[in-house]
């Protein structure tokens, strides 16, 4: 009998020391009704709470575990390298080896600067931005998340494109102001924007395949005009492909949709679940930052031996396998095809997108090509669909607008258990009106 007794009673005793009883809003599964099952510990693509429940994970550290958790060769590494140190705070020969890897699967990466976190990716790659151009303004889009840092948090104001307002306490309106939102995947708009204001401009930042409003992927021509408008204006383009990236195609989303961005923002597979990330790009750009040039950014963990160790010996695992990624989106197809079939038969109207191994479903009779076709969706449908899956044993994202990730550890038994328990999930959600 499924139950969350221990995992309820961690969350009491969590919540009494941090907010929320977590260290990342999402984990606390607001409006779930149910507490979030506090794990022990995973391998390949299960996972086990504290309360005995084992779960096929399709979050997978929200994008990082692409072998599966507890890979062998990567915790080998780890252990290997923990040995002689956890961190230096001081230049290591890996951290040569990873930037050069790294280069092989993203050519457009010409110089990298290794960080922590996403976040720090974001931030660091916007302000060479503003450094490289002199500027001051950027421009996103409505429902990409960049992380936390204070120019990013801003949503949409009243009109189609406009500089935008905090979407978070304690992110003045002057830091807002020098943000301007746009629609995902609006075209017209965008071009507007640009020929307008496209001169003010320092970057344009976007998730080429966006993660964070679901899995939105971009209309034809919406990744190309970016690229037209922003080389026309000398505009930086910023590629986030901090979810995206090793998943929707070797070479990424820039590889698999054919555009060359001038910077580019990694993270989660990077760092092979361990904290990393790296924003890099072109050379005349990534010489701005100190201490070749002006830009200042540091870290005393950038590039610590033990996530350098784990980023490098996934993305040698990767090469090393045979049609790995053709093998991948295979599964991942597989998969959506029984969850299509499994709505189908209920009569449950769904949107399914797929970009690589990530993917998602709306639960909406419309297209999702952006963050309000997204929130269109039904809230009441997505809560049923999750709380079937996870109490049949499918470790799902707790929210409508998180993406989700295939691992190569996914057996053919994990994807046929999955899409068994999509067919009961589907029947419970056929009887909300």
């Amino acid at each position: 009998m499924f139950n969350l007794k221990e995992s309820q009673k961690a969350f009491d005793e969590a919540k009494k020391y941090m907010p929320g009883g977590v260290n990342s809003p999402v984990r606390s599964y607001p409006h779930m009704n149910c507490p979030p099952p506090f794990i022990a510990s995973a391998k390949g693509a299960h996972i086990i709470d504290i309360d005995g429940n084992e779960y096929v994970d399709y979050i997978g550290s929200w994008g990082p575990m692409i072998l599966g958790h507890a890979h062998p060769k990567v915790i080998g590494a780890i252990q290997k390298a923990a040995e002689k140190s956890t961190s230096y705070g001081a230049p290591t020969c890996i951290e040569t080896e990873l930037a050069k890897l790294v280069t092989e699967f993203y050519p457009t990466i010409e110089k990298i600067r290794l960080v922590s976190s996403g976040t720090e990716a974001t931030m660091s790659a916007l302000r060479a931005a503003r450094g490289y151009t002199g500027r001051d303004k950027i421009l996103k889009f409505n429902g990409c998340y960049h992380g936390h840092g204070d120019s990013l948090l801003v949503k949409a104001g009243s009109g189609a494109a406009t500089f935008g307002s905090p979407d978070s306490a304690g992110v003045t309106k002057g830091t807002a102001q020098d943000t301007v939102v746009v629609p995902y995947n609006d075209i017209e708009t965008f071009k507007q924007t640009m020929n307008d204001i496209g001169d003010t401009i320092a970057a344009v930042i976007v998730e080429p395949v966006a993660g964070n409003m679901g899995c939105v992927l971009p209309k034809d021509g919406f990744l190309e005009t970016l690229r037209e408008e922003t080389k026309k204006h000398g505009t930086v383009l910023i590629f986030d492909e901090v979810m995206c990236g090793f998943r929707t195609s070797r070479y990424g989303a820039q590889g698999k949709y054919h555009i060359k961005p001038d910077l580019t923002c990694l993270g989660k597979i990077i760092g092979g679940g361990l904290p990393a990330a790296a924003y890099g790009g072109r050379r005349e750009i990534m010489n701005c930052i100190a201490p070749e040039g002006s830009v200042y950014q540091a870290g005393t963990l950038s590039g610590n031996p033990l996530a350098v160790t784990a980023g490098l010996m996934t993305l040698k695992e990767i090469q090393s396998i045979p049609d790995f990624y053709e093998k991948l989106e295979e599964k991942t197809k597989k998969l959506l095809t029984g969850w299509k079939n499994a709505a189908d038969k209920a009569g449950v109207p769904v949107q399914i997108h797929q970009s690589g191994s990530m993917f998602g479903i709306f639960f909406n009779e419309n297209p999702v090509e952006n963050y309000d076709d997204s929130a269109a969706s039904s809230w009441e449908q997505f809560k049923t669909w999750f709380l079937s899956m996870l109490e049949q044993g499918i470790y799902l994202a707790p929210s409508p607008f998180e993406t989700l990730f295939m691992a190569y550890a996914h057996s053919e038994e994990d994807i046929e258990r999955t899409i068994q328990a999509a067919e009961k999930a589907m029947k419970k959600v056929a009887e909300i009106k």
